[in-house]
């Protein structure tokens, strides 16, 4: 083998590397958030996000933005309680320069079964920073009509709170009713909303009125 043919199969096999390692590198990222969230590791889960990182719940005023969500994530962090969400399937794709990625995975959660979360990775000096993270339940299409219409019904009942209102008043009790079930099933915190009083369970679920 020549020295060139050498040089090109050297470049070739580290260009092929690098290809992996732009990959894999944000799948880490992604692994380690979701290790930290189960093991309820403050330290760990906020290393994994940027400062002002957006945190998008299952409702549709949960929209958590730098210190309001990492504040919440180490309250309930600290009375050692995470919560936990198994991957079972990922894409990433990541952008020509290497230094932005977007992802979609679908996720087992106990409380809510499969999930879906989606976002955006941003490649800093610190390595691979989740910047958006967008969690929701997907609906089958066959009961997808009737969600709405329940939804729908929900919005105008009278003594509906204006969700976009007080989300910025209830934060911490909606973001722990939205994407954050624990291994604790006891009630979380108690709020009024559709004109009755409902327990948040760190399960997700909610009890009836």
């Amino acid at each position: 083998m020549t020295m060139m043919k050498a040089l090109v199969l050297v470049s070739c096999i580290a260009l092929a590397g690098a290809a992996l390692g732009d990959e894999s590198a944000p799948e880490a990222a992604l692994d380690s958030f979701h290790r930290a969230a189960a093991n309820a590791d403050t330290a760990a889960y906020l290393a994994a996000m940027t400062d002002d990182v957006v945190f998008l719940g299952t409702d549709g005023s949960e929209r958590w933005q730098g210190s309001e969500f990492r504040d919440f994530a180490a309250a309930h962090f600290s009375a050692g309680r995470g919560w936990t969400y198994v991957p079972v399937q990922r894409d990433i794709t990541v952008s020509a320069n290497g230094d932005i990625a977007w992802f979609d995975e679908l996720l087992q959660n106990d409380g809510l079964g499969t999930c879906r979360g989606s976002g955006v990775l941003v490649k800093s000096v610190n390595g691979w920073k989740i910047a958006q993270y967008n969690l929701s339940v997907p609906i089958p299409n066959a009961i997808v009509r009737d969600v709405a219409t329940d939804i729908a019904a929900l919005q105008s009942a009278p003594g509906t709170v204006d969700r976009a209102a007080a989300a910025g008043a209830a934060s911490v009790s909606s973001a722990s009713a939205a994407g954050v079930p624990a291994v604790d099933p006891e009630p979380a915190e108690t709020a009024t909303r559709d004109g009755c009083s409902k327990k948040r369970f760190k399960t997700n679920r909610k009890a009836g009125c």
